[in-house]
């Protein structure tokens, strides 16, 4: 199961390519180059005696044969179950680079990989363009209104630290969405979005990007399809402030209204990032669209403008899902993670006025987790889950402090510190692994392939990370939360496993995080139902309440209410009378 799957499509109109190289009485085709090209992770080798041999690790090997006519070529791999039958391919030729788009082929994993590509040279890289960042908004500092009470708060993706915990909500363990049960009131929110609300105050802060196309939709379930929405009409992306008391609208903020600056993933949704508040100011990240920051009464404080981030398939340049990681706020810096197709960094703005704090570049593939800042003692490390590594740095400089190798190709849960560990996970195969950090790493800390431990690392596990929910730790426990149902229990210091459990109703899955409360855990599948666990080392399902809308967002609690976010709805879950 992938809920951020592995590859998606993007389309090029074949038209373009016809219009690039046009046909003119018997014209010879361009001689295609016979030395090894390569395109993400791909090798392809078109020798002049007309073999074919196309790799990529994980992919199955493509030999067979090639020809062309004119601008069209033409490729058969008999060596591939299901892929004996030719593909056509529009080629041509742009300086040493081999360009290809989609005719015909009905060899799924074949056309994955050819359709849309450029082929380099071995051994030249794809050119960058220079990242600018350009910031609106006042040179001054600003007045900010006064941060109520943190009590009670919920400041971004999962709560406090990304922990998910907070106990004395004394929440009902019944519920229903459709008769009304324990629903407090219900509130409309346009659009789509995946992110979840956030509480200061009384006040919640939810996204959406709202499509001018009626009956836009995603595609929820357990499948591994990697497609993008064609969904580029225009949109306009909302930042909404909620009263928690009464679900009343107190205001709404239209920060941009145009087509996207970036494809989304047809399960993904072009407002997938959580916001981000201290009390003050409320930040929301809109992708290629950019970061917007408000005051907690609506007023436009600054602007950020990242340009295009790419976010898809690390293997694949073409397929393009866009983004997730949520911003976080800390000690007076809004902090990012941006880990693209191209150039990949963390950011680190002034949250008062947008300006740049610092920024620190690195090698990394596209990834979807919202970072943590883990503070012990004078140290405050931010850490980022990763493909290549993850890494801690110096959250007030942006200096790396270690790294950690072996983490999955495709990265989406947020880090989160219990026990005095940092627990960090993915879930993609074949290394889906659980790591247990000790804080105050420095240097390489990757562990030998045939160790599971060392000083800095308490303990790690291979093929049991979760692929999207973050991980949950609560009275000593570590809960994992697989794609599938599948839900596992640890000892968060020793990481030795106490239960295995595949729950029920899995339906179209799982997506959202797990959170607790008071000795309960709340896990939301697709399909609506929310399941309430009983913690503790034997499992229990206490039971399962349907909220009769899709759910992918992670819900957030805050005195006494739980606040879920379906695919069209903000609900409010309690007990009347508190």
């Amino acid at each position: 199961m992938r809920i951020i799957p592995a590859r998606c499509t993007i389309g090029v109109s074949v038209v373009a390519f016809l219009c690039a190289t046009p046909i003119v009485g018997t014209r010879q085709s361009p001689a295609i180059p016979s030395t090894p090209l390569h395109y993400g992770f791909f090798t392809l080798k078109l020798s002049a005696d007309g073999t074919l041999a196309l790799q990529g690790q994980g992919w199955p090997t493509f030999n067979g044969s090639w020809k062309t006519n004119r601008d069209e070529l033409t490729v058969t791999t008999p060596s591939v179950e299901d892929c004996v039958g030719p593909g056509r391919y529009r080629f041509r030729l742009d300086g040493t680079h081999l360009v290809l788009a989609l005719i015909e082929d009905g060899c799924v994993p074949r056309r994955m990989i050819l359709h849309n590509s450029t082929w380099l040279p071995e051994g030249e890289k794809t050119a960058i363009p220079d990242r600018k960042i350009v910031r609106t908004g006042a040179d001054g500092r600003v007045r900010l209104p006064t941060a109520a009470a943190s009590k009670g708060s919920w400041p971004t993706f999962r709560g406090l630290n990304a922990s998910g915990v907070a106990d004395g909500q004394h929440l009902p363990d019944k519920w229903n969405g459709i008769t009304g049960e324990n629903i407090l009131w219900r509130t409309q929110i346009p659009g789509l979005a995946h992110s979840s609300p956030v509480v200061w105050g009384d006040r919640i802060f939810v996204t959406s990007a709202i499509s001018s196309r009626p009956g836009a939709t995603f595609k929820r379930g357990l499948y591994g399809d990697g497609d993008a929405s064609d969904d580029r009409s225009r949109h306009q992306w909302v930042l909404y402030a909620i009263d928690k008391r009464t679900g009343k609208i107190v205001w709404q903020r239209i920060a941009f209204a145009g087509e996207p600056g970036n494809k989304r993933h047809i399960k993904s949704t072009y407002a997938s990032a959580s916001p981000a508040t201290d009390g003050r100011i409320v930040v929301a990240w809109f992708g290629s669209q950019g970061v917007y920051a408000y005051d907690v009464n609506g007023v436009p404080l600054w602007k950020v403008d990242l340009g295009h981030v790419d976010m898809g398939a690390y293997d694949i340049p073409s397929y393009e899902w866009g983004p997730a990681s949520s911003p976080i706020i800390w000690n007076g810096l809004v902090l990012l993670q941006c880990d693209t197709q191209a150039d990949s960094f963390v950011l680190a703005l002034d949250a008062t006025t947008g300006k740049t704090v610092w920024k620190t570049d690195r090698e990394e593939l596209p990834s979807w987790g919202t970072p943590t800042v883990i503070t012990i003692g004078n140290r405050a490390e931010l850490v980022t889950n990763a493909a290549n590594y993850i890494r801690g740095y110096d959250a007030r400089t942006g200096k790396e402090l270690w790294r950690l190798g072996g983490s999955s190709k495709i990265t989406a849960p947020t880090p989160i510190f219990a026990e005095g560990l940092i627990i960090v996970a993915s879930g993609r195969r074949p290394e889906k692994p659980i790591f247990a950090v000790r804080p105050g790493g420095q240097g390489d800390l990757t562990l030998p392939k045939e160790r599971d431990s060392s000083t800095a690392v308490a303990w790690s596990k291979t093929a049991r990370g979760p692929y999207m929910p973050t991980p949950l730790a609560y009275d000593g426990i570590l809960y994992s939360l697989n794609n599938d149902g599948i839900f596992d229990a640890y000892e968060v210091e020793t990481g030795k496993e106490i239960y295995r459990q595949r729950l029920d109703p899995v339906g179209s899955g799982f997506s959202a995080s797990p959170v607790a409360a008071d000795g309960r855990v709340y896990l939301s599948n697709e399909d609506g139902e929310m399941l309430v666990v009983a913690t503790g080392r034997q499992f229990r399902l206490i039971g399962a309440n349907t909220i009769g809308e899709p759910l992918m967002a992670t819900p957030a609690l805050s005195d006494g209410v739980m606040y879920v976010r379906s695919a069209s709805t903000l609900f409010a879950i309690g007990s009347r009378g508190r």
